[in-house]
């Protein structure tokens, strides 16, 4: 049987379990436009000039985003693609990029939709230059009722508010993995047809693993509870854990996350000490509520060691926070030695 294209995926759960609304069928497909198109300027790399930092013109000098890090150029074209893509379809009432300050709003000229996009561009930008695997993160929110401007406020809803959620990862293929709340799917982009092609149904995270990702450059910043967690994973079968674990660690949320969709693992960047003003090294609403609605669906877990991430009331677009999610034992440990 011929597999479904992510047209006609959509359009199934439109007609047959009523959970894809059409404003919600086109934004999918507007936002799967355009990560095709940074898909292409990701694969093309040096051949156009597109590798390195982002320079103010003439001055040499990187520019910074609103994290306060050196935007790559295919930073700042991802951040456009996806900014053009969305503006003029009415499927949108406002969106928010990690790239960006505040929200943008939709143009005056174009009719404005009830949901509100959020999106890192280009997750793992500081792999480009090495060829490593990166990729695009998103996630949809209904627009408050009788809001017509949405301001910064109107997107400070918890994770479990979010109606569907979605990556890419650019890699020796691109996929885009989806969530609208009933399940996981994966698609794999078909270069000759041009289409997103249903690849992995129901994709399920297995409970018990044996691989973890975390950054051990970092360990000497780590509260206790973390310490005492990887000194027991690193332990093997002679310590209380009494099984030999993996690290595997990209340095690329898309990739890591991906793996453990693939075959289990935990991912992990907890609070530390280096910087004492952070609460954590990875975005709220960019990445770590995508990220933890798509490995709940798929039956996994995501905690910041105190709280289950999607309950995490937002108290900024631009919000920090400790991350640890996937494989659902894993993630209950970790978390239990935290509340310890």
């Amino acid at each position: 049987m011929k597999k479904a294209t992510l047209t006609r995926f959509l359009i199934d759960e439109q007609y047959n379990h009523q959970s894809v609304p059409a404003d919600l069928r086109l934004l999918i497909e507007v936002v799967s436009r355009a990560i095709k198109a940074i898909s292409i300027n990701v694969g093309k790399g040096a051949l156009a000039g597109l590798l390195g930092e982002h320079g103010s013109a003439g001055s040499g000098d990187a520019s910074i985003n609103v994290q306060g890090e050196a935007q790559k150029k295919l930073d700042v074209i991802a951040n456009e693609i996806l900014l053009e893509a969305n503006e003029w379809g009415g499927h949108l009432a406002a969106m928010a990029s990690e790239e960006m300050e505040g929200p943008h709003a939709i143009p005056h000229r174009y009719p404005k939709g009830e949901y509100l996009l959020l999106f890192d561009p280009l997750d793992g930008s500081s792999n480009i230059d090495v060829n490593v695997s990166v990729g695009t993160i998103f996630s949809v929110l209904k627009c408050p009722e009788g809001v017509t401007q949405p301001t910064e406020k109107d997107f400070l809803q918890p994770g479990n508010k979010q109606v569907c959620a979605g990556f890419a990862v650019f890699g020796p293929s691109t996929v885009l993995v989806l969530t609208l709340g009933n399940g996981v799917h994966a698609f794999t982009l078909d270069r000759e047809l041009g289409s997103f092609v249903l690849t992995q149904e129901n994709i399920r995270i297995p409970e018990e693993t044996k691989e973890f990702a975390i950054n051990m450059s970092n360990m000497r910043f780590w509260e206790p509870p973390m310490k005492r967690y990887i000194d027991e994973l690193l332990a093997g079968k002679t310590g209380p854990r009494g099984k030999d674990f993996n690290m595997r660690w990209v340095a690329s949320m898309v990739a890591d996350v991906f793996r453990i969709l693939a075959r289990g693992g935990i991912f992990m960047y907890p609070r530390d000490t280096k910087d004492p003003g952070k609460a954590g090294r990875l975005r709220l609403m960019y990445e770590a509520n995508p990220m933890a609605f798509i490995v709940e669906q798929a039956g996994g877990a995501a905690s910041t060691g105190h709280e289950r991430i999607l309950d995490v009331q937002p108290t900024g677009l631009h919000q920090r926070i400790a991350v640890m999610l996937g494989s659902k034992n894993e993630v209950e440990r970790v978390a239990l030695y935290h509340q310890e």
